[in-house]
């Protein structure tokens, strides 16, 4: 097959050759429609996030496609059934798992990241004789991918796959860390720095969770001029005027929730500062290996504000991913206007030059 492989971190991606094994009996081989181009995979190209498992590396962690063929354990999924692939593996076993936080899955959040293998600690690519890595745990940026069956969700086959695929990361990240996450009341006032795929997709949760205003916050006009489309019902251009200080005017005080969806330390401290008294902030956006972030201690007794982090917009992908689905179905999620560009697998870097420029909402590589 092929398939986009980083070789080393600050290189671009080459698009080669890959071979590719049978799947393991709870493994499926899925053939890929489409995958998302993620600021998560950006990072990881230029080193600001990264971890001590091999390469060379095949990305990608947002996709859709249809089996091709299922292990011999498979139960959930057979050829010929689409499926929208999920980096978080979720085992059934582990504490988190059992207490309905599968996002937190201890074995989806082990080997299978640190060591960029599948769950058993190997991996199905390899090329003369050496061995390609998964990046976690499906690969999407690939014509093929080898993954658990725990990482599929079938899906309805009258849903377009390169829609489908945003609900991998972007969509479920940012609906679900309003919608799951900080569960704001209807009427509540809300703003998101970042107007991106994930932030885009926070402002759809606020809109499905009835909050008002809806701030969206950026430093690009075409950005805000997106989220005005998306539902938000105030922008503010944070290159021209101080975010908090506006944030604050257009609530009266500040924000009940604020979502930092970009993984900037100091929006992550502005997402705090822009909060009303009992607010509570939420992080998303996924910062530079060792960056921290500050707050003043004594805000802690004297406002009693929250600050607190989301992984995958604290899904269970089995509920979830069909539960979106069925809001695009019905005109409650827009996802088709969340694809501005698509790309030929040849044409990842051009795809990520994009993204790094601001030009894409969504950018997508069709198979």
């Amino acid at each position: 097959m092929r398939a986009a492989v980083l070789h080393n971190y600050g290189q671009p991606m080459k698009v080669e050759e890959v071979e590719i094994d049978d799947p393991k009996p709870t493994e499926v081989k899925v053939k890929i429609a489409a995958s998302g181009v993620c600021h998560s995979d950006y990072a990881f190209i230029l080193g600001e996030q990264y971890w001590e498992g091999g390469m060379p590396m095949i990305l990608g962690h947002e996709g859709a496609g249809i089996v091709e063929k299922a292990g011999s354990a498979v139960t959930t999924v057979k050829p010929g059934d689409h499926v929208v692939l999920s980096w978080i593996y979720a085992c059934g076993n582990c504490y988190y798992c059992t207490v309905g936080k599968s996002n937190m899955c201890d074995v989806g959040r082990g080997e299978m990241v640190t060591g960029n293998t599948l769950a058993d600690g190997t991996n199905r690519y390899h090329k003369d004789g050496k061995p390609y890595y998964h990046f976690l745990g499906i690969s999407t940026m690939a014509e093929y991918t080898i993954c658990d069956e725990k990482s599929v969700v079938k899906i309805d086959k009258d849903i377009p796959l390169d829609k489908a695929a945003l609900v991998g990361c972007a969509v479920m990240t940012g609906v679900g860390a309003v919608i799951n996450t900080a569960k704001p009341a209807a009427g509540e006032s809300l703003a998101v720095f970042g107007s991106g795929g994930v932030g885009i997709s926070c402002i759809q949760g606020a809109v499905l969770s009835g909050a008002y205003p809806i701030i969206a916050v950026d430093v690009k006009q075409n950005k805000l001029e997106l989220a005005k489309q998306f539902g938000a019902t105030h922008t503010v251009d944070a290159s021209k005027v101080n975010a908090v200080e506006e944030i604050q005017k257009i609530t009266g005080g500040g924000a009940n929730y604020t979502f930092e969806a970009v993984g900037q330390p100091q929006l992550m401290r502005d997402s705090w500062d822009a909060l009303a008294k009992c607010g509570t902030a939420v992080v998303i956006g996924g910062a530079k290996m060792g960056d921290e972030v500050s707050i003043p201690a004594l805000d802690f007794p004297f406002t009693e504000k929250t600050i607190r982090g989301t992984g995958y917009g604290s899904a269970r992908m089995n509920v979830d991913i069909p539960k979106l689905l069925d809001l695009y179905r019905g005109g409650k999620l827009n996802l088709d206007d969340m694809v501005t560009s698509t790309y030929p697998l040849d044409a990842v870097n051009e795809a990520f030059a994009d993204l790094h420029a601001g030009k894409n909402l969504r950018g997508v590589l069709m198979m």
